[in-house]
């Protein structure tokens, strides 16, 4: 449990307490120094470590930002962060703000990291994420092709049918008719 006197000091990000602990914010799976200025997370996501390598050995990795390490994130390893935040929160309203925010980075510098180690935009990859996911209940649900584009993050059915047959050269409602005929 997060101590008034912590909390204090990460709200106000108050370099003094940098050599006395560091704080993890557990929905991200990032650790900081106190002083740390990306966006404030909520108290009951944050976790106080005092022993400085704790962190790393309960699963976190250090903040991009920050550098809580003294170390340098590479930029695979931030780009698999990112990978896992598009994975995990696809069904969102995911904006460039919201992932650079997620991931401690600057929108500018994750979009550009992303795009040299994948190739892809991270919305590009997003997109592919929820027609993946898409194309996989289509096929093993009979939930209709509205409430399926909603719970992929795609509230907007016209643009989910044209990028759906922009990707798989078929409608949602062919591919679901085509492939649970076939059992692919």
């Amino acid at each position: 449990m997060i101590t008034d006197e912590e909390w204090q000091a990460i709200k106000t990000n108050d370099a003094t307490y940098d050599s006395k602990f560091r704080y993890a914010v557990k929905t991200t799976k990032i650790f900081c120094r106190p002083s740390c200025h990306s966006r404030l997370p909520k108290r009951e996501n944050v976790e106080v470590f005092y022993h400085l390598d704790d962190p790393i050995n309960h699963g976190y990795r250090p903040c991009k930002r920050c550098r809580p390490t003294d170390a340098f994130v590479s930029n695979e390893e931030w780009t698999q962060e990112i990978e896992t935040i598009l994975q995990n929160n696809y069904q969102q309203n995911l904006t460039l703000e919201e992932l650079a925010y997620l991931s401690h980075g600057s929108e500018s510098h994750l979009r550009h990291v992303f795009k040299k180690v994948t190739n892809k935009t991270p919305q590009q990859r997003l997109t592919e994420i929820r027609l993946d996911v898409a194309k996989h209940m289509l096929v093993t649900t009979d939930k209709p092709v509205e409430k399926i584009a909603m719970e992929v993050g795609l509230a907007n059915v016209s643009y989910f049918i044209q990028r759906f047959k922009h990707s798989f050269h078929e409608s949602p409602k062919q591919y679901r008719k085509q492939h649970q005929k076939t059992g692919c």
